[in-house]
């Protein structure tokens, strides 16, 4: 089977609404500054995605390696000793 077949079948809206999210990510962790560094993030958040969607195998590999990547940058919380036990209270 020709595992690039499913790339004719995701829109061209779903890979806007992925690089807009991808956009969402990066501001929070990237320094920018006024309209050329917010098209300098889009133009990475366009080659984050264009890598990913060149590498996927299938849609769900796609979301799923955009989604590890994004939750990679997001930072750690530590969590309380008690919660990490499964001490509630």
């Amino acid at each position: 089977m020709d595992t690039s077949s499913w790339r004719f079948q995701l829109h061209a809206a779903s890979r806007r609404r992925m690089v807009n999210r991808i956009m969402v990510t990066l501001k929070r962790h990237l320094p920018f500054s006024g309209q050329e560094g917010l098209e300098e993030l889009h133009k990475i958040a366009l080659r984050f995605e264009e890598k990913i969607y060149n590498a996927a195998r299938s849609p769900v590999d796609y979301l799923q390696k955009i989604s590890l990547k994004l939750l990679r940058m997001e930072p750690r919380i530590p969590m309380p000793a008690a919660q990490a036990q499964g001490h509630w209270n």
